[in-house]
């Protein structure tokens, strides 16, 4: 028993580290992307040398991305046949479908339209051209949102029957419309234009902090304002209307992200509390509340109730039998905080670009270039605490209701393999990261070259 329990748990560990560390290239490419396709619309139209230095210089970083990212996510596909068996076979009929759609159509044509976009450059006409970084881009945001349809059907079932002990799909229309995946979508596409802009501005600052080719930073900079201010002030009212969604479909994870554990009418939502994330210590010796926006969060209303944690655990009982459907709540109450609080900063840090752009001192600003820079990692904290909020809040369930985590896993893969290849992946992700931290710091880097300021020869000037 206690060896398939730590299976269980190192499977889980396993599957935990190779998702997040994927996730962190993932929005990148998908916020990068459009923002790339706009300098190089911009020099289409304009003629501007800038903007085509600009292209080919964040083209770079975002090549660079998109190769780590596709390296690491390939690693999540074999998992699913061999640590999950079980699993694969409740849901292969039912994700068969949106991940055959993304392999096949959605990833193909993300990758055949960036490649001609690479070896396009002054082969193809120049609104050709454009047009395939466009459509690579479309396949980006497309390949998302397939992923997200699966994803969300763990979260939010629907379109199925059970069919001996098996689901399958009932509905495709139903599968793809899940408001669940519609909401994450967004949430998620929102959360990849402020990777972009972060990662856009805090390069562009670093420039400006070196008094390297500022005015043609400038240019960059302003747009990643342009976008990062509406971007950010959006992700905020998103993520709190996510809620309701979330409250729906899986009250537990909402009253855990609070711990809340006795329902409530109306209900505070605390910014910081002390105690009170268990069972034995349910009542926290310090906490600042705000009143009525946990309710508002969740319901939309600010009267709205939310049941608590107790209650929940009951009604999970007498649904699904004896047994403890209780997510880690320390784990949610802080992973929620870190993700709003991340968002909060972002979108102050925008603002304040903004203003000072429009009050011409942007360039001239190292106190804020300092902040942008390392306001990089924002988004990175963000995501990461984002996913660890979703996939912890429907713990013990797998599937939401219908397959429970400890009921998902190969039955013939021991602990000690997992730990071997837990190793292994460990081991070879560090070293990508190195790679990618290089590499992206090298060409992202103010140099001196010809006897003028400016970046480093980016690897698409052919």
């Amino acid at each position: 028993m206690i060896g398939a329990i730590t299976a269980v748990g190192l499977a889980r560990i396993q599957f935990a580290t190779t998702s997040i560390y994927h996730f962190l290239f993932v929005p990148l490419t998908l916020g990068l992307g459009p923002l790339v396709a706009i300098m190089q619309t911009r020099w289409h139209r304009t003629g501007d040398e800038a903007w085509l230095r600009l292209t080919k210089f964040f083209g770079t970083l975002l090549l660079i991305n998109f190769a780590i990212g596709v390296a690491t996510g390939l690693v999540q596909e074999f998992e699913f046949g061999m640590n999950w068996a079980v699993y694969s076979r409740f849901v292969g009929n039912v994700f068969g479908a949106p991940l055959a759609i993304e392999g096949l159509a959605a990833f193909m044509l993300e990758s055949t339209f960036l490649g001609l976009w690479i070896f396009g450059w002054n082969r193809l006409s120049p609104r050709l051209h454009l047009a395939t970084l466009w459509i690579a881009v479309a396949g980006t945001w497309l390949s998302g949102y397939f992923i997200l349809v699966a994803n969300s059907w763990m979260q939010h079932p629907v379109g199925y029957t059970i069919v001996n002990g098996e689901a399958h799909l009932t509905s495709v229309s139903a599968l793809l419309t899940n408001s669940f995946a519609l909401r994450a979508y967004l949430h998620t596409m929102l959360a990849g234009l402020i990777f972009g802009t972060s990662i856009v501005l805090g390069v562009c600052c670093w420039h400006f902090l070196r008094r390297h080719d500022t005015e043609t930073f400038g240019k960059a900079a302003k747009l990643a304002l342009i976008v990062a201010v509406p971007v950010t002030l959006l992700q905020l009212v998103v993520g709190n209307r996510f809620g309701e969604a979330v409250t729906s479909a899986q009250a537990m994870k909402i009253a855990g992200s609070e711990a809340q554990w006795n329902t409530c009418q109306p209900c505070g939502f605390s910014l910081f509390q002390i105690g009170g994330f268990s069972q034995s210590d349910p009542t926290p010796t310090f906490a600042i509340t705000v009143p009525r926006l946990l309710s508002y969060m969740a319901t939309g209303s600010f009267d709205g109730q939310v049941q608590g944690l107790n209650q929940l655990q009951t009604d999970e009982q007498r649904a699904y039998g004896q047994g403890n459907y209780l997510p880690d709540v320390r784990v949610l109450y802080w992973s929620m905080r870190v993700m709003a609080f991340a968002g909060v900063v972002m979108f102050l840090i925008a603002a304040l670009g903004a203003w000072l752009y429009r009050k011409r001192r942007l360039e001239a600003a190292h106190w804020f270039h300092r902040i942008a820079i390392a306001a990089i990692a924002l988004p990175y904290i963000a995501a990461t605490a984002g996913w660890v909020l979703t996939e912890m809040g429907r713990q013990p369930w797998i599937v939401q209701d219908l397959l429970l985590t400890r009921d998902a896993p190969s039955p013939n893969v021991g602990a000690a393999w997992i730990w071997t290849s837990l190793t292994v992946f460990v081991a070879l992700y560090i070293a990508l990261g190195v790679v990618d931290f290089v590499l992206m710091r090298r060409f992202a880097a103010p140099r001196a070259e010809a006897g003028r300021d400016e970046p480093a020869e980016p690897v698409l000037g052919y």
